[in-house]
Parts: C-alpha cells; structure tokens; sequence
C-alpha cells in the first residue's frame, strides 16, 4: 500500500542522518617533495647501442621491471635487426622517418606495436625517436642468438 506524504516525511525525520566527512577544508594536499624528476636531453650526450647507426638517450629506465624511455637517433641507412615486443612499444617520431613491414612513422606521427610482435625496422633518411618500453626488445639473429635491450 503506498505512503502518503506525511508518512513519507515522518520517516525521513525519524531516520538517523549518516556524517558525510568534510573533506574539502579538512584535508591538505602536499606536494611531494622531490616527486618529479626534470630531464635534460640536450645536456647528455649520445651513447652507442649495439646497433650499428643507431644511438640512445636514456630518458628513465627502471631495470628490474624492464621500462625504459629514450631518444634513439638513427643516421641515414640504419637498421634495428628482427625483435619481438614483449610488451606495448610506443613512439614518437621527432624528426626524419622509419618504418617496418606495416608501414612509415614520419615527423610528428605515433606508432605503437603490438604485446608479442615482431618485425625489423629501418630508417632510409634518419630519424630522431621517443621510445617507451615496458620490457625490453628482444633481438634475434639468423646465427639464433637472442639479445635483450639496447645496453653495449
């Protein structure tokens, strides 16, 4: 049977208000101290890799769980060998081009690769990237050696 209004309104009034906490005058949001760390690139210098025409500058890396964000600096011709993605890879293309077998990542375009793909890359007139990995690349060769990363 339904409530008529005065009931309605003597049950709101019986019942027990809940407190709501009071959380915008009552908390302090901090800051915190030493919580960024500011890079600069253009003050490091540009290390080898193992890659031949392909070098690095380690942004963040983070080794025991495999993430590392660089700059990668390809010269005209160079070429990353066939690698398997563990993981997603994200990059941006800052200057020049490269591309794989699905296609070219230019000047200011993003490309982002599949967990658990292959494929080989190349850079016909060089290329500056941004790299963010969450594992390492893994590197194959054809003599059936495999290799983790960019580390020398």
């Amino acid at each position: 049977m339904p409530r008529t209004a005065a009931q309605r309104k003597t049950t709101a009034q019986a019942a027990p208000k809940k407190k709501v906490p009071q959380t915008k005058n009552s908390l302090k949001l901090v800051p915190t101290p030493k919580g960024s760390t500011y890079v600069k690139p253009q003050d490091m210098e540009w290390q080898p890799t193992p890659y031949k025409g392909i070098r690095i500058k380690v942004l963040y890396q983070d080794k025991a769980k495999g993430e590392l964000t660089c700059l990668l600096k390809w010269e005209p011709g160079a070429s990353l060998p066939f690698h398997k993605h563990p993981e997603i890879e994200q990059t941006w293309v800052l200057e020049g081009s490269f591309y794989d077998h699905d296609g070219i990542a230019r000047a200011g375009e993003y490309v982002w690769r599949k967990p658990g793909s292959f494929h080989q890359t190349h850079s016909d007139e060089g290329a500056v990237i941004l790299a963010i990995y969450r594992k390492p690349n893994v590197f194959y060769n054809t003599a059936g050696s495999v290799r983790a990363g960019y580390d020398t």
